[in-house]
């Protein structure tokens, strides 16, 4: 099987199954209350119930990113300047990377949407859509005009987790077709082939 592989590169396990089971929980809770936001019925209970999950699931990716293994934490994601441009200048080569880990691009795209994720579920929970039905659960503690601002905020926001999803199965598609580089599989299995010279 190894002598299969191309030189310098090894299948190693990565993902371990916690992180691969937030992955997987994460798409399905944010597709969710994405969808029911948007088409979803009046009262949107199970809207609020899908961004409590998400809220739990983000509580624990920021504890798995200081103390899970250590593919899982951030600093092992963290590129400078310098890692990241180089590994611009050869992501249209028509060949896998290998990296192992998030790759610099894919680094940024897990910032972006964490960052955002958590926007969108601090801005949920003291939101008011003036409908006096689908309020936030902490909207009476704070000033209507932070109430307001939420609100504005939260439905801004929806747009934009939709264009990093989208960009997102984007780059897993780039990278099937055009690098020939499977990023699903090892979200599955846990296991990747790995090129260990790499930063």
């Amino acid at each position: 099987m190894s002598d299969q592989l191309p030189r310098g590169v090894t299948r190693e396990k990565l993902w371990d199954p916690a992180l691969r089971l937030f992955h997987w929980a994460l798409a399905i809770c944010v597709g969710a209350a994405w969808g029911l936001g948007k088409f979803g019925p009046n009262v949107m209970t199970l809207h609020f119930y899908f961004g409590y999950a998400v809220i739990a699931l983000l509580v624990f990716r920021v504890v798995w990113g200081l103390a899970g293994p250590a593919p899982a934490r951030f600093v092992h994601f963290i590129y400078g300047p310098a890692t990241t441009g180089r590994y611009l200048s050869q992501l249209f080569e028509r060949k896998p990377s290998y990296w192992p880990g998030h790759n610099p691009l894919g680094a940024l795209s897990v910032f972006a949407l964490l960052i955002v994720l958590v926007l969108q579920v601090k801005t949920g929970l003291v939101s008011d859509p003036d409908d006096y039905v689908n309020v936030g659960p902490l909207a009476d503690m704070v000033s209507s005009e932070t109430v307001r601002s939420a609100t504005s905020l939260h439905n801004r926001l929806a747009p934009v987790i939709l264009v990093l999803v989208v960009l997102h199965l984007a780059a897993i598609a780039f990278y099937k077709r055009y690098k020939g580089e499977n990023l699903v599989l090892p979200m599955i299995t846990g296991w990747k082939l790995v090129r260990r010279d790499r930063p």
